[in-house]
């Protein structure tokens, strides 16, 4: 909501651009500069983190130089030390959170379009903020001080340095996944003209590092927060068209894409067809129980949402592993993967979270999994991502529906009378006995959408449940 003026008084309400995990508004409107150093001095005063020294950094859109340098000044007249990290991945900032154990805060609004920015905010050790977390009370803290129209001094003011955190993160990445034996492979990665452009040449590349027997086909790797060629969200399959003809023009073996601030990564075959986000959770899980296995760890537990395929616990059961199943949003992953210990967790919307990386979510490292799992065999990725996919799914299907909750209740009374089992763990999920299929209704939060996810044995079972699942939601 932006600043509302009544009787030559600004009353501030933030509650348009802060969300359940972070904050995302349109630049210039709900996040200014003003607002952003408010922000940044209430983070300070929230955490109690006078003193102690507090990173930012940002992405490649044109407005966050600027508010990267207003949360400093926020930050710094509230007391703490702050590091200016500059140009960064939202990865990086986990990676720095965890390496250095200080707080961090980078602007991005991820895969949101280019009137948009945001903020992402870690505590030490990369531990996620969201409204449960103190997002809250960081909000309301900034509205106090907006409205008040300043911003006390902390007794001393804090410094603010700069310093580039870009070759120490690629190198910790490199000692996670060794890539430096495996065969040569050609890989076009699509950078959508966001932070990979800068993240892919530093770790897969030689800009900074030895030369890895990779060979990088670039796609879009110029920083431009304008997002020229295409919107940086490969989650929608018409953002993946042109990594896939690359793919096949370059006779490539693999093709990565990345989203805006590069914290998700998706795959691309050979043949130029996607590989499912669940079937790279199963080929990452079977590398890192491996691991721990072989470093003495029993029954290592790997983290995944109820709606990617059950192929991934299946597969982490065979391979000695124990599956955890959790409800959607990268804020309950990250919590169960600390309380289980868990070695990695994965999620159908391609986040992909490490125990190594601080439970923190990082599409390169995925990647790089990924990469060494198809450099590590002679079969082409089409071969090696048939074994992880042994299912049939609709992908995510939206309704736009008023009485979400009378749409549930249609279906659930259509499907009374058959062998199947229902489940509440996030929405209403519900399980053929026969195990011929399952199927998830999730209510957005945020939109009038109800979402389908459909998974099934063969193709033409998936059709049908789909078919009727959606005849019946849709009255």
């Amino acid at each position: 909501m932006d600043p509302v003026t009544s009787d030559q008084t600004k009353t501030f309400d933030l509650s348009a651009s802060f969300k359940a995990y972070d904050v995302r508004g349109i630049v210039g409107e709900s996040i200014t500069a003003e607002i952003v150093e408010a922000v940044g001095a209430a983070f300070v005063d929230i955490l109690d983190l006078a003193g102690q020294t507090v990173l930012v950094g940002g992405d490649m859109r044109p407005s966050s130089p600027e508010f990267s340098r207003a949360f400093a000044s926020g930050a710094a007249t509230r007391g703490a030390n702050v590091q200016l990290l500059d140009l960064i991945s939202t990865d990086e900032l986990y990676y720095a959170c965890g390496a250095l154990n200080a707080a961090g805060a980078t602007f991005t609004a991820s895969h949101n379009p280019a009137a948009y920015n945001g903020i992402k905010m870690a505590k030490a050790g990369a531990v996620p903020i969201s409204s449960e977390t103190g997002l809250k009370e960081i909000q309301a803290l900034a509205e106090d001080y907006l409205n008040a129209g300043t911003i006390p001094a902390h007794g001393t003011r804090g410094l603010i340095s700069v310093r580039d955190v870009l070759k120490d993160y690629s190198r910790y990445l490199r000692s996670l996944v060794d890539l430096s034996g495996t065969r040569p492979l050609k890989v076009v990665v699509d950078a959508g003209n966001g932070m990979a452009g800068m993240t892919t040449p530093a770790v897969l590349g030689d800009t900074l590092l030895p030369k890895l027997p990779l060979e990088i086909v670039p796609l879009y790797f110029e920083l431009d927060g304008s997002f020229p060629n295409h919107p940086a969200n490969p989650l929608e399959p018409e953002n993946l068209r042109d990594l896939q003809a690359a793919v096949v023009e370059h006779v490539a073996d693999i093709g990565l894409a990345f989203d805006g601030d590069a914290d998700r990564c998706f795959v691309i075959d050979e043949k130029g067809e996607p590989v499912s986000p669940s079937a790279v959770t199963g080929m990452v899980a079977r590398r890192e129980i491996a691991r721990a296995i072989a470093n003495g760890e029993d029954n290592p537990t790997i983290i995944h949402n109820l709606l990617t395929s059950r192929a991934v616990p299946e597969l982490v059961a065979r391979d000695g592993g124990r599956a955890v199943r959790t409800r959607v949003g990268h804020s309950f992953i990250k919590a169960v993967m600390a309380a289980e210990g868990a070695v990695f967790g994965g999620e159908h919307s391609a986040h992909f979270y490490f125990r190594d990386f601080w439970n923190a979510d990082t599409g390169m490292l995925a990647a790089m999994h990924v990469l060494a799992a198809l450099g590590e065999q002679d079969g082409p990725l089409s071969e090696l991502g048939r074994e992880y996919e042994p299912y049939r799914s609709s992908g995510e299907i939206n309704s736009e529906i008023e009485d979400k909750a009378g749409a549930v209740e249609r279906v659930r009374k259509d499907f009374h009378e058959e062998d199947v089992e229902l489940d509440h763990l996030d929405g209403s999920t519900f399980i053929a006995a026969d195990g011929s299929y399952w199927f998830n209704l999730r209510p957005s939060n945020t939109e009038p959408f109800l979402r389908l996810n459909v998974e099934a044995t063969d193709q033409e079972t998936m059709e049908r449940v789909r078919d009727r699942v959606l005849a019946l939601v849709r009255g």
